[in-house]
């Protein structure tokens, strides 16, 4: 028996007795808002295990308030737009959201959506309970120039640090950990964002041009209908 809270915070009445009756149909709690200042005031006090965030809100918007709340915990994050707009997936992705509809959206799809990222969490927690800790401290990936701090969530580039977002991170640990292996788009979504991948099919792409755009110098290679692997040397890209 599922006992997931699930916030859902959305200006539209309907849309949100609708997602609440499919959700507590699949046996899902649910706590519904209409402003993103209302839900800061939930994280604050009750932080549910999912949120669902329209991005047109009232006052501070759906992007904002995946901001605040990405800067506090990794908790589920699916949005969800009347704006079918590619800038917007890609700022959804890049703030931290998981997942991105555009109404008028299925609910069954959208239900499909929730489970499947709890499966990815609880998937994602039973491997850290079975992870054995590093016995040398904080463990690290090195490639050329390039390197990884794992637990503490780093990146360094000829010694300087560079700011990741969590998928970037993940990007660029996924290439790291295998270099020169060339890995498909199919594989990193599956890699980062967990099985059956219902979202942004270039998610891949954006993540690559952003890491490009801060380490101008990156060994990321792309491999011509296939996907992208990091080389252990530098291309000139």
């Amino acid at each position: 028996m599922k006992s997931y809270q699930i916030a859902v915070v959305d200006d539209d009445a309907q849309i949100r007795e609708i997602v609440e009756a499919y959700l507590h149909k699949e046996g899902y709690c649910t706590i519904t808002l209409s402003t993103a200042e209302a839900a800061l005031e939930l994280w604050k006090d009750n932080p549910p295990d999912m949120w669902i965030l329209d991005i047109m809100l009232p006052g501070m918007n759906g992007f904002e308030l995946c901001r605040q709340i990405r800067k506090e915990a990794e908790v589920p994050i699916i949005m969800i737009s009347a704006r079918d707009e590619e800038v917007d997936r890609i700022l959804g992705i890049e703030l931290g959201g998981d997942d991105y509809l555009t109404k008028p959206f299925s609910p069954r799809e959208l239900v499909a959506r929730v489970n499947r990222l709890f499966h990815r969490v609880s998937s994602i927690r039973q491997a850290l309970e079975n992870s054995v800790p590093s016995q040398h401290g904080h463990s690290t990936v090195e490639v050329g120039e390039l390197r990884l701090v794992l637990e503490e969530r780093r990146v360094f580039w000829r010694g300087e640090e560079v700011e990741m977002t969590l998928k970037e991170f993940k990007l660029l640990q996924t290439l790291s950990e295998q270099p020169n292996r060339a890995f498909t788009r199919d594989e990193m979504l599956t890699l980062i964002w967990g099985d059956n991948y219902y979202g942004y099919d270039r998610a891949i792409d954006d993540l690559v041009k952003r890491l490009r755009r801060k380490i101008k110098e990156l060994p990321v290679e792309t491999v011509w209908g296939h996907g992208y692997r990091l080389r252990t040397e530098r291309t000139g890209q």
